[in-house]
């Protein structure tokens, strides 16, 4: 056991001890912050106009408080961009997070002094619970990779600009600077493919032990290391023991990561977002996510399927129920507020509150009323996969098709990147099919209604994803693939990857 390790056992055991007070108590948690977050935010230009002195109960806030996304907020980022303070949280903000839109174009997200701390000391103690539950915390001794984004960050206006997983890497503790990858230099390298080459160099002679990053990027990672050693990961990193993402569901990459690796290890799920830090795996022994409630953010959550009527309820944490999506509201020590960051979850547990991510709001196909969601297409890939055992999937989305070029009727388009393909694609295709009519009733009433006819999957080249996403500037890093989308954009910038 080296000294990193043996100092952090007692502070990882004091630190999650001390986490047991908001953990076991989160509605008073939530009721406390609520009420900081509203003091605050009357000191500022929006909260003088949504006249916050008059808010003294959720529901007077919910009448005050409109819930916004990017674009309706974006003035109001706009003039604290330009050096304008006491906006949207008094003063300035420390930084703004750069991160890629749709119809916004690129975001900026604001980090404030007061919201940064959250970030850092989040990702500390997901690792911390680990260390306490498990024992293990050997890989503190050993090297440590986090396959982010470039760290490099530019003023304006007296703030800092840069990616998130850049800002966050300006605060990494000085005692794991030491053990920490990829060197700096290469960290900033903006060619992906070419900064994972180099990644590769540096750690090759290494002695891994954690490797952190969002499952496709790392997955590259490892093929890359495959390709260059012929070894499995195992044989290559021994001691390569903890796997840390987020970002995507891990479920449709696991078999390829694992398999790449040469055998299963401990993993942890994390939550992290540019709006703040939002849920951590405190255990090996379920899958939740431990919501956390004492992080500055004041949560609101909105049933998926009201959120885009006018009546749509608007519920604090006390008010949610097992087993419903909710679309994920935020109001934040940032401040943002009423701030719908587009994703949807759904609790697991309520003693104490864990939820799981179940999809982005946006990212669903209704082009036939059938509001498939991003949850449902991964359980029915899932399904598929372990009818036919050996079968693997490197990437997959799914678009609608509403006129069929062969003159049948519309169908639900797959385009699925395999590095195992199943032995029998049309057991598979029903498979697919047979488990998303059980999931989702309505896409079932469009089968047998014979609105629908039964999906259809493209299969795509070796690398196809990886080429599509280079063709967009968005390969590595934050950026991740659309598990399915309401038009065909997506799906049409596929189609030259298609197999033949």
């Amino acid at each position: 056991m080296g000294i990193r390790s043996l100092l952090v056992k007692p502070i990882a055991k004091y630190i999650i001890s001390k986490n047991k007070k908001w953990e076991t108590n989160p509605i008073e948690a939530q009721k406390s912050i609520f009420k900081k977050l509203v003091e605050k935010g009357s000191q500022t230009v929006y909260g003088k106009e949504r006249k916050f002195e008059t808010i003294k109960t959720y529901e007077d806030f919910k009448k005050a408080v409109p819930v916004v996304d990017y674009e309706d907020i974006k003035s109001y980022i706009e003039r604290v961009k330009n050096g304008e303070k006491d906006i949207l949280w008094p003063g300035q903000p420390l930084y703004f997070a750069k991160t890629s839109g749709t119809t916004s174009g690129t975001k900026y997200i604001p980090i404030t002094k007061e919201s940064i701390p959250y970030h850092i000391n989040s990702a500390r103690d997901a690792l911390f619970n680990y260390v306490v539950e498990t024992g293990n915390a050997d890989f503190f001794d050993r090297k440590l990779i986090f396959l982010s984004g470039s760290p490099e960050i530019e003023k304006k206006n007296s703030i800092y600009i840069g990616r998130l997983s850049g800002i966050s890497n300006h605060h990494v503790p000085s005692w794991l600077r030491t053990n920490q990858m990829p060197s700096y230099e290469t960290n900033c390298m903006d060619d992906w493919e070419a900064k994972v080459d180099k990644i590769v160099d540096e750690t090759l002679p290494e002695d891994m032990s954690l490797i952190s990053g969002i499952p496709p990027w790392v997955q590259m990672y490892f093929d890359k290391i495959q390709a260059k050693t012929g070894k499995k990961i195992k044989d290559v990193f021994p001691n390569f023991s903890v796997f840390v993402y987020g970002g995507v569901n891990f479920e449709p990459y696991k078999a390829k990561l694992f398999e790449s690796i040469g055998k299963e290890i401990d993993n942890i799920e994390t939550y992290p977002a540019s709006e703040g830090f939002i849920a951590y795996q405190n255990t090996q022994k379920d899958k939740g996510l431990l919501l956390l409630v004492n992080n500055g953010m004041f949560f609101e959550f909105i049933p998926a399927d009201e959120y885009f009527q006018e009546n749509r309820r608007r519920l604090s944490l006390e008010q949610v129920e097992l087993g419903v999506n909710y679309a994920l509201v935020i109001n934040s020590n940032a401040g943002l507020w009423g701030y719908s960051i587009g994703d949807t979850v759904k609790f697991v547990s309520k003693n104490p509150y864990k939820i799981v991510v179940s999809g982005r709001i946006k990212h669903f196909i209704s082009a036939f009323g059938e509001h498939v969601i991003g949850e449902e297409v991964e359980k029915a890939m899932k399904y598929a996969c372990e009818q036919q055992p050996g079968t693997e999937v490197t990437e997959f989305t799914v678009a609608p098709q509403v006129v069929d070029p062969e003159g049948g009727l519309p169908f639900h388009e797959w385009f699925v990147e395999f590095s195992t393909e199943p032995t029998d694609i049309e057991s598979f295709r029903n498979d697919l099919d047979k488990k998303l009519t059980q999931l989702n009733t309505y896409y079932d009433d469009l089968i047998t209604g014979n609105i629908l006819q039964k999906l259809k999957i493209r299969s795509i080249q070796k690398g196809g994803f990886i080429e599509y996403m280079k063709s967009l500037g968005k390969l590595g890093g934050q950026n991740k693939v659309p598990r399915l989308s309401n038009d065909r954009k997506l799906a049409d910038g596929l189609n030259s990857f298609i197999k033949n």
